[in-house]
């Protein structure tokens, strides 16, 4: 875990992968085994995701995690017996101490990365802490929120800013823009094709896009990859619509790394 990590801090390209919640173990251990498998053959650099609480919901229906305790018990799990490091989310100030006990990257959700007190506490933890940029903002404005962690252990996040209504779209010279800052910039392929309410009560989103975004992105240049994966995505509990079947992760990772090898 921690020559991942390391790999990160020398700006080495990794992965950030797994299933957008925890539905159960069998799901979270399936993604979580199968993309590290395939980080080893590539050669990538792997962090496991996957969600404890999913705060952002649209409709109250919708399922929204096993919750704090249940779900650390489970990114516990995959850490101990894969030994994998992890990123998840926190939401509150209150959820920090807790998660960092497991989790090697804090995320701060995008339409958190305004709450001060969030990413502060954060950071005072001493692990790396990824803030996602909100749908809401300029690619300069993330300069004055990763000024908030002082904290060299920081990575910026695109995923797509709001475009009308229920439509995200990515400017892809923020990539370049948030590279300024001097932390590494990773691309959300999955959330930034999302539908934002596009069916009704859940989000929506264009899968079938993934890849092409992901291959641009890394022409464009970027440190890490973030991708929703799941087994049976029109299954899932949560981004039924968006994340990408786990059979075309190879083709995702293979994709990217000639994109990457004919740009360098």
């Amino acid at each position: 875990m921690d020559d991942v990590l390391q790999k990160i801090e020398d700006r080495q390209f990794f992965l950030i992968a797994g299933p957008c919640v925890i539905e159960n173990e069998d799901v979270t251990f399936e993604v979580a085994e199968t993309v590290s498998a395939l980080t080893k053959k590539y050669g990538v650099p792997y962090v496991f995701k996957s969600s404890y609480k999913k705060a952002n919901r649209l409709s109250k229906g919708s399922y929204s995690g096993p919750e704090m305790s249940a779900g650390l018990d489970v990114l516990r799990s995959v850490k101990s017996k894969l030994g994998l490091p992890i990123l998840t989310d926190i939401h509150e100030t209150g959820e920090i101490a807790p998660v960092a006990e497991i989790a090697d990257i804090l995320q701060i959700p995008a339409f958190l990365c305004r709450q001060t007190d969030l990413v502060a506490g954060a950071a005072k933890t001493g692990k790396w802490v990824n803030i996602k940029k909100g749908q809401f903002l300029a690619p300069e404005d993330m300069a004055k929120i990763a000024a908030k962690a002082e904290s060299q252990k920081v990575m910026l996040t695109e995923r797509g800013t709001t475009f009308g209504y229920r439509n995200l779209v990515v400017d892809f010279r923020s990539l370049l823009i948030m590279a300024d800052t001097g932390f590494p910039v990773v691309f959300d392929a999955t959330h930034s094709l999302q539908l934002p309410g596009g069916g009704g009560a859940t989000s929506t989103g264009q899968p079938e896009y993934v890849i092409p975004m992901a291959k641009a992105a890394m022409a464009v240049g970027i440190n890490g990859l973030f991708v929703e994966t799941h087994p049976n995505p029109s299954k899932a509990l949560s981004d039924a619509g968006a994340m990408l079947p786990l059979n075309r992760m190879e083709e995702l990772i293979e994709t990217v790394l000639r994109i990457r090898e004919a740009t360098r």
